[in-house]
């Protein structure tokens, strides 16, 4: 183990660290947390990678649940759902 105040974050260190990204991404943790979170980041390249990945993957998923399907989608599919109900009525 270094003795060096800035040393390379071992496996477990990103074990942690990445379970407590989908929370501070969220603002779940408390004040000390985030702060050790952002310390992480900035030492270690691989986990903000994730983070970078975790947020633009939050972002779109919130963005596509707040769009709907276009009309002509939304009635093909309505269709397909009747047809297939008068199948199994019928069936």
């Amino acid at each position: 183990m270094s003795t060096h105040d800035h040393h390379e974050p071992s496996t477990s260190d990103c074990a942690d660290f990445l379970e407590r990204i989908v929370y501070f991404l969220d603002n779940e943790l408390d004040e000390a947390d985030c702060s050790a979170v952002r310390l992480h980041l900035d030492a270690c390249n691989p986990c903000l990678e994730k983070y970078d990945l975790q947020r633009t993957v939050k972002a779109v998923v919130a963005r596509s649940c707040s769009e709907s399907a276009p009309q002509e989608l939304r009635d093909r599919v309505m269709f397909r759902i009747r047809e297939v109900q008068v199948r199994i009525s019928e069936g």
